[in-house]
């Protein structure tokens, strides 16, 4: 009621300011035409040009619903309807005039049209800059100095809605663009000052105090230039997301944020398959092992968008899987999500869940992933990792699962390391298994940004302390991506596997640590090696400086996913893997660590074991020999 009252309202408010238009353009036409005094022979004339037009700007008022057009804002479309309808209502009355009088002066009709036209463009540029001025003076005092970084479309975008939206504390200086021939014009009434290289200079002549990054396509390294010039320049920056959060978002000055660590990434929009992803998922019970984790809740929540009839989150951590559940029921409650606590090192707990679900499709990110954790803790790692991999694997072949997918790690290609020698078992284990219909699939990736115990969390919290932040090496790279990314993939790889595939996925370039700590300390609004200082403590035990996607025996074919590739290679036969695993459980059992490294290099003989942790079974082995040689003794 309320709404079509205010329609209604606008509707006569915006035809009386036409009409009055009209009256006061054809006043001035025949004044114009008459050198500033209409004789008095014409006056009828007047009347009924007055009378005509009137009418005829009425109806064709109603024809374009020019009453809908905005006032607070005016565009390039908004003028070219105003155009049509004022060239329509001064043809439609030209002709209206010619057949109902004679001697009416034709010049009358043109100089009418440009006069209508400029009225009504003046009406609303008027109201545009008076807005604009009120926005300015609310605002004037809280207002902080901005540049916008950007003087393509984005950039002018954000500057309109600033200009519009007096709520927003930004009084726009002008903008800073890198392209050459932008320099020096004005868009949309501001100057182009300078290039970023400039912008030190600009901070100190015009008093800027941020800068907005407008540049939503940037590449990685012209991101990475960008947020350089704004910290030499010493001010803070916001940015403007990619244009996939672009396109979700409501405004582009409401999707204003301060630069975060995944922008320095440079990762594309991730096109997912999403009719292919909701064929494989919809009405279907999906079980996630390591729900609680983090690619294990991701999966949860990236799940939850492709209507499954049920999740079942299966972990031991239980106060994150609490979390999840809670989260789940608050934000995708038309997904009944079911929390389960047990471990994957229980056949029995698996056999219970799978029997009471009946799921259709595994995810098993379930795993302990922290390198020097596992070198020191290996026969837990092997058991987990391992024969949690096998447990699960057999429960899901022995229900009926149809879809099991497994996560594995760029650590798992020519392991130096305990942690990625049982992902690589792993691999094999569901690489080579066949049961029933199910289709087991594995897919690889390498670090994701802000995983519990990652490099970023650690990184942040020393920087809260004041620093020093730690790396182990200065040339230390790794790839990285982001969580959501990486789980998207993954649903998407479950749709290509038919058994026995490792998928790849994308990672990029690797990044060096270093210049990943250094960006973080800037981001943070300080400065590397002055405010927070950066040490080296050191490569740990069986750390690589470089991680790998490719092994040895491994070629890349491509999917129709350019995200996506498959690694093919020998595919060992199920009876191999089960006498290996078979040795490998027996020296875990007995705690025999020389002998359980002897048996994983037999399944992955690329794995090369650290120093630390030779030296380690070797004095074991020692201390074995010197335990029988002692009860040897005291037996004569």
């Amino acid at each position: 009621m309320r709404m079509g009252y205010r329609i209604s309202l606008r509707l006569i408010a915006v035809t009386l300011i036409e009409l009055a238009i009209t009256v006061i353009s054809l006043l001035s036409a025949f004044l114009l035409r008459f050198d500033l005094e209409i004789v008095p022979s014409f006056y009828n004339q007047l009347e009924l040009s007055i009378l005509v037009f009137s009418a005829s700007k009425l109806f064709f008022c109603l024809v374009f619903g020019v009453h809908r057009y905005s006032f607070r804002f005016i565009a390039i479309q908004d003028i070219s309807k105003l155009i049509q309808m004022q060239l329509c209502s001064c043809i439609s009355s030209f002709f209206l005039i010619l057949v109902g009088t004679s001697g009416f002066p034709r010049s009358i009709h043109v100089i009418n049209l440009l006069l209508c036209v400029s009225f009504a463009v003046a009406i609303r540029a008027g109201s545009l800059f008076v807005r604009e001025r009120r926005s300015r003076a609310a605002n004037r005092g809280i207002a902080k100095k901005a540049v916008i970084y950007g003087a393509g479309s984005a950039g002018v975008g954000l500057l309109r809605e600033i200009c519009n939206n007096a709520s927003l504390p930004f009084s726009v200086v002008g903008f800073i663009d890198d392209e050459d021939l932008d320099q020096g014009l004005v868009v949309h009434g501001r100057r182009v000052l300078g290039r970023g290289s400039d912008l030190e200079k600009l901070v100190t002549k015009h008093g800027i105090e941020m800068a907005l990054i407008a540049i939503p396509s940037a590449t990685n390294q012209q991101r990475l230039r960008v947020i350089e010039n704004c910290h030499e320049a010493g001010i803070r920056c916001l940015i403007i997301p990619g244009m996939g959060e672009i396109i979700e978002g409501k405004g582009l000055a409401r999707q204003l944020r301060d630069v975060a660590v995944e922008d320095l990434l440079g990762r594309s929009p991730v096109n997912l398959e999403q009719a292919r992803i909701l064929a494989k998922h919809s009405g279907k019970t999906v079980l996630v092992t390591g729900a609680a984790g983090s690619i294990g809740s991701e999966l949860c929540r990236q799940i939850a968008r492709f209507q499954p009839a049920r999740i079942i989150g299966f972990d031991i951590a239980e106060s994150p899987l609490f979390e999840l559940q809670q989260e789940m029921l608050r934000l995708h409650c038309d997904v009944q999500f079911i929390a389960e606590i047990g471990t994957i090192r229980s056949e029995q707990r698996l056999a219970e869940v799978f029997a009471q679900h009946r799921p259709s499709i595994v995810y098993h990110s379930a795993a302990y992933k922290h390198v020097p954790l596992m070198e020191a803790h290996v026969f837990e790692a092997v058991e987990n990792n391992v024969f949690g991999t096998l447990n699960v694997s057999l429960a899901a072949g022995r229900h009926g699962v149809e879809d099991f997918v497994m996560i594995s790690s760029d650590k798992a290609v020519r392991p130096t390391n305990i942690m990625g020698a049982t992902k690589r078992m792993a691999e094999l284990i569901v690489r080579s298994i066949s049961m029933g219909r199910t289709k087991f699939v594995s897919v690889r990736f390498g670090n994701v940004l802000g995983s519990n115990g990652s490099v970023i969390p650690i990184f942040k919290a020393q920087i809260a302390r004041g620093g020093p932040i730690t790396i182990t090496h200065p040339e230390m790279k790794r790839y990285f991506m982001t969580i959501p990314e990486a789980s998207q993939l993954v649903l998407q790889a479950a749709t290509m596997g038919q058994g026995g595939e490792i998928f790849v996925l994308d990672m990029g370039e690797p990044v060096r640590i270093l210049d990943l700590a250094r960006n973080l300390i800037r981001l943070s609004g300080l400065k590397p090696d002055q405010d927070i200082r950066i040490e080296y403590s050191g490569t740990r035990p069986g750390e690589k400086l470089f991680e790998e996607l490719l092994g040895n025996a491994e070629n890349v074919l491509s999917t129709h996913h350019e995200k996506i590739k498959i690694f093919s290679g020998e595919r060992q036969d199920w009876s191999t893997t089960e006498r290996q695993l078979h040795q490998v459980q027996l020296h875990c059992a007995h705690r025999q660590l020389d002998q359980l490294i002897l048996s994983m290099k037999d399944c992955v003989p690329e794995y090369s074991p650290s120093r630390i942790l030779l030296g380690k079974a070797l004095s074991r082995q020692e201390s074995d020999f010197s335990l029988v040689d002692r009860q040897v003794t005291s037996i004569h």
